[in-house]
């Protein structure tokens, strides 16, 4: 069947393409914005910052619907921080959004570049480590090694890339902000990152092997139109 007869068929059947698409970002994106939007579920206030899980459904999204789907929803990931940071700011939250700011400390075009662009990548980055190892690993169906290093590059990317980010944006105010010497700020975002990207990336990996091998099954791909 050539390309116009399968397109013709598909148009006949009903299903538009464009339109499945948006039906399966906007799934995904709805529980996203769930997430966001319900107390201590998808950001945990952790006094200085906080906790994430939200990343999940974005890695889970990346491997089933692809990198650009995946970008998408990485980046409503990135509104709904942007929302929350400026309606419900932390003391750090200048370092996420331009429009808050805590005496001296303000944030800047620096806040969008951190707020926006790990999030999105967040939405790239598992699907190609997965598509990696599946290619490496040479067997059909679904990889578990995939899922589980999917999962943990997924959100190490974003907790790497947003505090090694702050760190070039905003060294000197974010340690201000958290009393700290300038000189001891590295040591202050590699504890952060010890403390809630390790944990933070287990879960993932453990999520996207639990959620990922059901998901990503051949009955469950067909039925959602993937």
């Amino acid at each position: 069947m050539n390309k116009a007869t399968s397109e013709t068929a598909r148009r006949q059947s009903g299903q538009n393409p464009s339109v499945k698409g948006m039906v399966q970002v906007a799934l995904f994106a709805a529980l996203i914005i769930i997430m966001a939007f319900t107390p201590f579920l998808g950001y945990i206030p952790l006094g200085f910052t906080r906790a994430t899980i939200i990343h999940i459904p974005v890695i889970i999204g990346s491997l089933v619907l692809g990198p650009k789907k995946g970008a998408a929803l990485g980046a409503i990931f990135g509104l709904t921080s942007f929302i929350n940071n400026t309606i419900n700011p932390t003391v750090t939250s200048f370092v996420f959004t331009p429009f808050y700011s805590l005496g001296e400390y303000s944030g800047g075009i620096g806040s969008l570049i951190i707020c926006f662009v790990p999030r999105i990548l967040v939405g790239i980055v598992p699907f190609y480590v997965y598509m990696l190892v599946k290619k490496m690993s040479k067997k059909d169906g679904t990889s578990n090694t995939g899922l589980i290093l999917a999962g943990l590059a997924g959100a190490m990317t974003n907790t790497l890339l947003v505090m090694n980010l702050i760190f070039l944006f905003f060294r000197e105010t974010y340690a201000a902000a958290n009393g700290l010497a300038a000189s001891a700020v590295y040591g202050f975002i590699l504890g952060v990152i010890g403390t809630n990207g390790v944990p933070e990336a287990i879960v993932a990996a453990v999520l996207t092997l639990l959620i990922g091998k059901v998901l990503m099954s051949k009955k469950v791909m067909q039925s959602i139109g993937v």
